[in-house]
């Protein structure tokens, strides 16, 4: 798509209204509801994490969307696919700045290059006890990245056409942080696997954008 087109129709997303759970049980692992049960009480001290899902031109003027493969490291979003973001820190004055700053931080997109169109939907993620909270932004640049090697193992450009191609929405299976594997949905992006807390805040960003564009 190109990204004119995009920019004039995406400006409505700002009016519609969030669809929360119902578009992330879209794409919701089938243990989350018994998990969410679960954690019921310790959700009410989940630290906070704030996350940008970026949209911008690509050199041909095509609509992207950044995701980000995380380092493999020990603990339970290991190798995993998600947005640039991260928790808040003591600097933060909201959530939005600490989507922001993350990204800057671990993409190498400034700040004021991001307009925030919209707050989406919070998702509590019961493995490691976080609040996020996601942010639609766009650029109306054509960005040049610099990856946080130290976080990020690789950046990944998907094309907005690929994200609303229900095609590519799946059934796999994959190892959890519960040693165990099980089968989910989740969208296949540039021959990656993003399941989770990642695929549901997506489906929600897909739903919505399919009702303006």
């Amino acid at each position: 798509m190109n990204f004119n087109t995009f920019l004039e129709s995406v400006v409505n997303i700002k009016h519609l209204p969030l669809l929360g759970e119902e578009a992330h049980r879209k794409l919701s692992p089938p243990y989350r509801l018994e998990l969410a049960e679960k954690y019921k009480e310790k959700r009410k001290t989940a630290s906070k994490a704030g996350v940008m899902a970026l949209f911008y031109p690509n050199a041909k003027d095509y609509t992207n969307l950044v995701l980000i493969l995380r380092k493999s490291y020990k603990g339970v979003h290991s190798a995993q696919v998600g947005f640039p973001g991260g928790k808040v820190e003591e600097i933060d004055k909201n959530l939005m700045e600490t989507a922001l700053r993350e990204t800057e931080e671990e993409i190498g997109v400034p700040t004021q290059q991001i307009e925030v169109l919209k707050t989406l939907s919070p998702l509590y993620i019961p493995p490691s006890n976080f609040m996020v909270h996601p942010f639609f932004g766009i650029s109306k640049n054509t960005l040049s990245f610099t990856k946080q090697d130290e976080e990020v193992e690789a950046l990944i450009e998907v094309q907005i056409n690929d994200l609303l191609n229900d095609v590519n929405v799946i059934n796999t299976k994959v190892p959890t942080s519960y040693n165990v594997e099980v089968e989910v949905p989740a969208f296949q992006l540039n021959n990656h696997i993003v399941w989770g807390a990642t695929a549901m805040m997506l489906s929600e960003i897909k739903v919505l954008l399919k009702q303006v564009l």
